[in-house]
Order: structure tokens, then C-alpha cells, then sequence
């Protein structure tokens, strides 16, 4: 019994081992044979092309023609190796359905095509996105030259390629400001009579440094989606760059008042301070949200010692300054007290400009993309609202596009007609109400502002106050901060007033809805 025992440990490892050893040995030979540099299999290029077409064979015949050429034809296989399948296609649509619905399909093909894989990753094939890996963005950004005259497939690589050793000034702005996006450069922002004046002051300030301060502080404001964003981060992009090194802090307000509390918690308040009264550029987005009064208060003292010291602030929100009635009175004041810019919506040339330059990196990305000049004319023509809103038009069509299955004209026509209606509805401001009141009723906006209590004022006045009231989403203490600085009752009395009115009297109805069609329009 006892030598049974002791004779099967020693006798069971050895035929193992003799196969294993046999194996290795044809394992070994066969990769040696694969290394010969005569052979022409040897290319991993030819090696991975072989594989792609085989998994698309196999997709095509699981799958069907159809279903294969809607959603694989553009699919790329990038590399293969240590248990890892990385693929590529050219939108992010096309990656998030595929990983949705084919990715363990994917898997299952690609572990017996080429046995040891774990794992499938799907990419989206962009300059910008593939950056983290040098050398498939050299290999991408090399072809499309004639695009970078026109937008961010050539300058976003080399923005990223320059700061891959950053300077004192970038390093401060990652370390502390918000994220700059590379494709927000002035190489890709695309120029128009709507923008051209906040385009050569931004120009100015990035490339002409202290000799610009004379634009300060620049507060430029629109409505969303008009390039405010794009305009400040290419400001800090390109001032990133000079030679002289300008510290750059790019903050949005949201992310200023995170900074500022965790500042405060951490008992860290002074140097926050320093840090920021110590740069050079301040850029501030979305000013409309700045919100509490200890930190509009440090704000304040930031903007004084920051102009007083001849820095450069640039700030940009939603509305003029003078609208922005959660700020602190001195806060509004020392941004009226620059150069202030409004950015208007886009004409036709420039919405069809902003359309072919979308074709160009939607062309670099994938060169087999095509679309119809007619259909840019058309979608050009009819979304007349923000440039993101154009931009979401495109998109929408695109992909159609980018799948093989393009509108119809009817279809079109549908499509466009639901994204019009659905942003159709115009922001309508305080000041237009007042503008187009004081004129049907020929009294001045100082009147209806004012204190006087005559009825052919009070009348025009409380018709404002309601207007405001239904047409814009203003609350009704900022509504009576807007009329003179009046209490919130007083709003209210004035709107159910005219609210019950309105109900009894026809002739006040039909003329509240006159000057409701005038603002509109």
C-alpha cells in the first residue's frame, strides 16, 4: 500500500511533462518560424488585417449583410495583445451601441480567433481623444492638413504635443484652474459679424499681454450656446503659449466657489488668496452662477486688487452685467465698468461655415464621410437659433449619414422641423418687456421705474410687472429689484391685479396680447 502511494507522485508528472516539453518545443519552433524576417506573415499590420477580416466575416455571416453594414464596416483593429483586443470606430454613437448589443459577441469571436483574449475595448477614432497615444495621433494628424485652416483636427494635437512638457504658467492653471479643453484654440473658432468684435479684443489680450490691459475688465456676455466658452479657454490656450509665461487661471464661477469653501474648511483661505491675486489672466465662465455673499465679497476684493495691479480679467456670463441681479451691487459695477461685448446669435454665412467646418473633422475622423451641400444649405437655413443648437441639428443628420442611411427629403424636413419648434421659444428679457411697453403706452422706462404714483404710469408699470412675471422665469423679489428696487408684495399686487382684469376686461386682453406678440417677435 505504501509503495502504491510513493510510485504514483513519481511516475504521473512524467508523460505530462514529455508533452509539455514536446509542446513548447513546437510552440517554439512555430514562433520561430513566425520571426524570420523573410517571411511576409511576419507584419503585424498583415497579421491584424488578416484577423479583422475574418471576425467580419464571421460578424457578416452571424449577423447578416444588412445589420454587419450598419454598424462594422468602419470598425478598425488598432492591436491585439496580452489578452487585451483594441478596436476603433469613428463616432461615439457607433461604440456605445456596439458595446450596448455586440460586445460579448465581439468577445466570443475575436477568444477564437485569437485564443488567450479577455477583453474587447472599443475606441472612438479622434485626434483630440487619441492623444494619450502618440504615436496613432502622429499617424492621423499627418493626413488631414488643408483641415487645420479651418478647425481643430491639426492645432488641438499640437496644443496637447507643446504642453507635454507644460510651462510654470500651464502648470498653474492645471494644478489649480478649471480643465482647459485643446480644441477650444482661435484656429478653430469659427469667425462671423455676430462675433468678430469679441474675437479681435480676445485676440488682443491673449497675444498682446500687458499692453492689452487697457480691455479691462473684458466681460463679454450671451445667451448659451454661442461660444463664450470656446472664446475664454482659446484666450488661455493661446496666452499659455507666449513667451513670456503669463500665469493663467481659468475658472468657472461653480468651480470658484468649490475652491473657495474647501479653502475655508481647510483653514487654507490665505493662500488661496495669494495664489489668485498672484496671476497674471483671470478667466471667469458662467458668472451668472456666482452665488453667496462671502464669496461675491472675495470676489470683489479679488477684481479690485486684480485691475488696480494691472492684470487682466476676463469674465463672461449669460446677460450684461447690469442683469445680473444675484450679484453684489459693486461686483456688477466694476464689470460695467470695462469693456463689455455681447455675442449675438449667428447669420446664415456663419451657421454655414460652422457646418463645413463640422464636415471637415467629421471627414478627418472618418475620410469616407459625405454629405449633401444642399442638405448644410438647408439645415443652415432653417435652425437659426445657437450655434449649438446647429450643432446638435448636424448630429443628428450625421449619423444618419455616417451609417448609410441618409434622410429623405421628407424626412428632413420632418427632422428639421422638430428641432426648430423645439427650440423655437426666444429668451425674453426684462428689458425688452420694459422697452415695448413704454413705447404702446408712450411713457419713458425712467417713468415706470421711478416713484411716481399717476395712473397713466401706474397702469404701464403694473402691465410690465405682469409681463415680467408670465414671460420670463424671474422670481418676484428680482422682479422688484428690476422696477426701482421695490418689495416683492408690491410684484404681486400689481400681477393679480392685471391678472383679474385681464379676466373681466377684452380690451385689456387684446392689448396684452399685442405687446406679448411685439416682445416675441
Amino acid at each position: 500500500m505504501t509503495g502504491l502511494v510513493s510510485a504514483t507522485p513519481t511516475k504521473a508528472p512524467r508523460a505530462p511533462l514529455r508533452a509539455s516539453a514536446s509542446r513548447g518545443a513546437a510552440s517554439s519552433a512555430t514562433a520561430a518560424a513566425r520571426i524570420q524576417p523573410n517571411e511576409p506573415a511576419m507584419s503585424p499590420a498583415h497579421g491584424e488585417a488578416e484577423i479583422l477580416d475574418r471576425v467580419n466575416a464571421r460578424l457578416k455571416a452571424h449577423l447578416g449583410p444588412d445589420v454587419f453594414a450598419s454598424w462594422f464596416t468602419r470598425m478598425k483593429l488598432v492591436h491585439a495583445g496580452k489578452g487585451v483586443v483594441q478596436l476603433s470606430v469613428p463616432t461615439a454613437f457607433l461604440r456605445t451601441w456596439i458595446n450596448g448589443h455586440y460586445k460579448d459577441l465581439l468577445l466570443q469571436i475575436f477568444s477564437e480567433e485569437i485564443p488567450g483574449t479577455l477583453k474587447v475595448d472599443i475606441a472612438v477614432r479622434s485626434a483630440v481623444r487619441g492623444a494619450p497615444a502618440p504615436a496613432p495621433i502622429a499617424r492621423e494628424t499627418a493626413l488631414p492638413a488643408p483641415v487645420a485652416a479651418s478647425l481643430p483636427a491639426t492645432p488641438a494635437p499640437r496644443a496637447l504635443s507643446e504642453r507635454a512638457a507644460p510651462s510654470e504658467g500651464a502648470r498653474a492653471q492645471s494644478d489649480f484652474g478649471s480643465p482647459l479643453d485643446p480644441r477650444y484654440v482661435f484656429e478653430s473658432f469659427v469667425e462671423g459679424a455676430s462675433n468678430r468684435v469679441a474675437l479681435a479684443a480676445a485676440r488682443s489680450i491673449a497675444e498682446n499681454g500687458p499692453q492689452s490691459v487697457r480691455f479691462n475688465p473684458l466681460f463679454l456676455h450671451a445667451t448659451v450656446g454661442l461660444g463664450k466658452t470656446h472664446l475664454l479657454q482659446a484666450i488661455a490656450n493661446a496666452a499659455l503659449e507666449r513667451e513670456d509665461r503669463p500665469r493663467v487661471v481659468y475658472l468657472t464661477a461653480e468651480y470658484f466657489m468649490w475652491r473657495f469653501a474647501t479653502a475655508i474648511r481647510d483653514n487654507q483661505a490665505l493662500d488661496f488668496k495669494e495664489n489668485l491675486r498672484g496671476i497674471d489672466i483671470l478667466i471667469i465662465d458662467d458668472m451668472q452662477f456666482l452665488q453667496g455673499k462671502s464669496i461675491q465679497q472675495e470676489f470683489c476684493h479679488l477684481l479690485n486688487a486684480l485691475i488696480d495691479s494691472a492684470r487682466q480679467v476676463i469674465v463672461a456670463a449669460d446677460r450684461p452685467a447690469f442683469e445680473l441681479e444675484s450679484l453684489d451691487s459693486r461686483v456688477r459695477s466694476r464689470l460695467a465698468g470695462g469693456v463689455a461685448i455681447e455675442m449675438v446669435s449667428p447669420d446664415f454665412e456663419m451657421r454655414r461655415g460652422i457646418l463645413a467646418a463640422r464636415v471637415e473633422v467629421m471627414r478627418t475622423a472618418d475620410p469616407s464621410f459625405a454629405i449633401n451641400e444642399g442638405v448644410l444649405d438647408t439645415i443652415a437655413r432653417r435652425v437659426t437659433g445657437s450655434g449649438r443648437d446647429l450643432e446638435g441639428a448636424f448630429n443628428q443628420i450625421a449619423f444618419r449619414h455616417s451609417v448609410g442611411q441618409p434622410l429623405s427629403n421628407q424626412h428632413l424636413d420632418d427632422l428639421l422641423n422638430q428641432l426648430t419648434r423645439a427650440g423655437g421659444e426666444k429668451r425674453v428679457r426684462i428689458e425688452d418687456i420694459l422697452k415695448f411697453v413704454s413705447r404702446h403706452y408712450n411713457v419713458s422706462r425712467t417713468d415706470i421705474l421711478s416713484a411716481r404714483r399717476t395712473r397713466t404710469i401706474v397702469r404701464p408699470r403694473q402691465i410690465a410687472m405682469y409681463l415680467a412675471k408670465t414671460m420670463t422665469p424671474r422670481s418676484l423679489p428680482e422682479i422688484g429689484r428690476r422696477f426701482g428696487g421695490r418689495d416683492h408684495t408690491t410684484v404681486l399686487h400689481a400681477v393679480r391685479k392685471i391678472e383679474a382684469e385681464r379676466a373681466n376686461d377684452q380690451k385689456l386682453a387684446e392689448e396684452l396680447d399685442v405687446i406679448r406678440r411685439m416682445i416675441e417677435e
